[in-house]
């Protein structure tokens, strides 16, 4: 999971076609990011993650850092559901 910024930094340098931001910069405030573009950035983290991304977090991710961040948590959540369901 060492790449796992980087690989969410491709995803939303792919949807907003913009590969120069910070990690910190607010998605709407500074990269110009409308609602159909988060909800491709969503749908693409989804998908490669094989997690779900609900409509309570959607408002959490307002930059890198918090994709991460929720990225994280859902892994590891999804982590600890199929052990629970292994043991």
């Amino acid at each position: 999971m060492t790449n796992l910024k980087e690989e969410l930094r491709n995803i939303i340098a792919d949807v907003i076609e913009d590969e120069e931001f910070a990690d910190t910069d607010d998605f709407v405030m500074n990269l110009g990011v409308d609602s159909m573009m988060a909800l491709e950035i969503i749908a693409q983290i989804e998908q490669n993650y094989n997690i779900t991304v609900s409509e309570e977090y959607v408002t959490r991710i307002r930059s890198l850092n918090e994709v991460h961040e929720l990225v994280v948590e859902l892994l590891e959540s999804k982590g600890a559901k199929e052990e629970q369901v292994n043991a």
